[in-house]
C-alpha cells in the first residue's frame, strides 16, 4: 500500500541513530511513519515540527508503520521561530492534532485549516487568530460541535456559550447567569478583527470544551504546548503589552 499527497509534519520522535518517526497530518487523516535518515544535517530541515511537505507513505500491507520520504513545500517551523507568539501557535495546533485526532481518520477541515495556519504562520498577528478559529472545526470533526445557531434578532447578539452545552446564548438569555458563562468573542462568529483580549477569550472558551471533551475522555490534561500558549498571552494582557 502507498499514498502520495501534501501532508503536515505534527510530530516526530527520534528512533534509533539516525531515523525518525514522524507524524503526518493529511488529508487522508493522521499516518505515522518511519523517515530514515530524517535526524541526518541533510535531512534535518525538512523533519521540523509544523513543516508542510510533500510526502509518500509506502508499506506492504496497511497495518505496518511504513516508511516516509518527503520534500519541503513551506518550512513553517524556521518562519516561526524568530517570533514567540508564532512559534507557541505552531507548537500548539501540532500538538493538538497529534494527540486528539484519530489514527488515519480524515478531518478535512481540521487539515485545510491546518494547513492554511501554517501557510501564513509569517504574517502578523494571522496564525493566533486562525487557530481559535481552527479548534472549533477541529472540535466540530471529533464529534464535538459547539451550537452557535440562535434565532436572536435586533440587539439581542450572542454573547456568551454554556460550559455545560456548548450551546450559545445570547445577552438577555443571559440574564444572572453570565458569571457562569464562557465569553463568545464576536470574531468566531464573523469576520470582525480581533484584540489580544478576545483572542485569550477564544482559547479559554475552545480550551475548556477540547479538556473537558476530547483530553478529558481520555483522561489526559491537554498537551502542554496548548497551556503554555494560553498563560503566554494572558501574562501579555494582564502585562498590557497590547492595546485593544
Amino acid at each position: 500500500m502507498e499514498w502520495e499527497g501534501p501532508a503536515i509534519l505534527v510530530d516526530a520522535r527520534p528512533y534509533g541513530e539516525g531515523d525518525v518517526v514522524a507524524g503526518l497530518f493529511t488529508a487522508r487523516g493522521l499516518w505515522r511513519g518511519l523517515a530514515k535518515g530524517g535526524a541526518s544535517r541533510r535531512q534535518a530541515a525538512i523533519w521540523q515540527r509544523g513543516n508542510i511537505l510533500a510526502a509518500r507513505w509506502v508499506a506492504r500491507t496497511e497495518g505496518q508503520l511504513g516508511a516516509v520520504s518527503a520534500e519541503l513545500v513551506r518550512p513553517a517551523a524556521a518562519l516561526a521561530m524568530h517570533d514567540a507568539e508564532a512559534l507557541a501557535v505552531l507548537n500548539a495546533a501540532c500538538a493538538l492534532t497529534a494527540q486528539a485526532a484519530p489514527e488515519r481518520e480524515a478531518l478535512p477541515g481540521s487539515f485545510e485549516g491546518l494547513v492554511r495556519l501554517l501557510a501564513g504562520i509569517d504574517i502578523a498577528g494571522l496564525g493566533l487568530t486562525a487557530l481559535c478559529r481552527w479548534e472549533l472545526v477541529l472540535l466540530r470533526e471529533l464529534g464535538f460541535g459547539l451550537d452557535f445557531s440562535s434565532s436572536a434578532g435586533g440587539n439581542d447578539r450572542l454573547a456568551y456559550v454554556s460550559p455545560r452545552t456548548g450551546r450559545a446564548v445570547t445577552l438577555s438569555e443571559a440574564g444572572d447567569w453570565v458569571a457562569r458563562l464562557l465569553v463568545l468573542p464576536d470574531f468566531l462568529t464573523g469576520e470582525a478583527p480581533a484584540s489580544l483580549a478576545e483572542q485569550v477569550q477564544a482559547l479559554k472558551l475552545t480550551g475548556h470544551f477540547l479538556a473537558r471533551d476530547v483530553f478529558g475522555a481520555r483522561h489526559k490534561p491537554l498537551p502542554p504546548a496548548r497551556a503554555d500558549l494560553y498563560e503566554l498571552l494572558a501574562r501579555r494582557l494582564n502585562e498590557g503589552e497590547y492595546a485593544g
